[in-house]
């Protein structure tokens, strides 16, 4: 039988850390996700064999981990003359007589190369199709010689969630109160090109996206939503961006 009621009482243990993956893929993102909390997991080097990763909170491939309280990796010596890029992940681990499962911190070398870096092969395994081993590339750690380089973030960090469910926003046929709303992607010259927990303009401006409740007003505004998410204007003024956040001028 595969159907199963995962958060209901089967009267023994049956909830495994595949059902948590298979709910929070479907909840969240199949990605890989870096949650905005703690230090997100800032990377500062101590000196130039030793990295410090902050605290943060995560989710790899639906499983979630976090860290609360910095931990270090050791980054090899770099060679003179040469280029190497390193990558710190993290990396979970199934233990295939026991199951156990755990999340640690480790640092795949790059090839050094005298002319260009590179970033070291990121093994693919799959942890709901069997794999035992499955990599969360964080940071990229550039060498020059025996110079270590900015550490180089490979994440953005996701905001916690808000209700995009329940806004009164009205629907694409119909007339739409006036008001402020966080909108996905704006017919605008500074549309808003991604949408992670914060939005990133055409401009390059990342802001953040605040909850702000509408206010009513006394006349209303046609627009046509796309289904790519692209707004139009039917009827009224023009529709404006101000910080990341659609406003409609009456």
């Amino acid at each position: 039988m595969t159907i199963e009621l995962v958060d209901g009482k089967a009267g023994v243990a049956h909830i495994s850390s595949g059902d948590k993956a298979i709910i929070h893929q479907a909840k969240f993102s199949k990605s890989d996700v870096v949650f905005d909390w703690g230090d997100a997991f800032k990377c500062t080097m101590g000196s130039a064999n030793r990295a410090t990763i902050g605290t943060g909170c995560a989710s790899i491939q639906g499983l979630d981990w976090h860290i609360t309280s910095a931990e270090s990796v050791t980054i090899s010596n770099g060679s003179q003359g040469m280029k190497r890029n390193d990558i710190i992940c993290a990396h979970y681990h199934r233990d295939s007589s026991t199951g156990v499962e755990k999340v640690d911190l480790t640092v795949l070398k790059g090839t050094p190369n005298a002319t260009a870096a590179a970033d070291p092969t990121i093994p693919s395994g799959k942890i709901l199709s069997g794999a035992v081993d499955a990599y969360m590339p964080l940071w990229r750690i550039p060498l020059d010689g025996i110079t270590v380089g900015t550490p180089v973030r490979l994440f953005t960090p996701r905001g916690a969630l808000w209700d995009s469910v329940t806004l009164p926003f009205g629907n694409c046929n119909g007339n739409s109160n006036g008001g402020i709303y966080p909108i996905g992607k704006v017919s605008s010259p500074n549309a808003i090109k991604s949408l992670n927990g914060r939005a990133t303009l055409s401009s390059g401006t990342t802001v953040a996206i605040p909850f702000i409740h509408p206010s009513y007003l006394q006349r209303s505004v046609q627009v046509s939503i796309a289904p790519d998410g692209t707004v139009d204007l039917l009827v009224g003024h023009e529709i404006a961006v101000t910080g990341g956040i659609v406003e409609i001028h009456f």
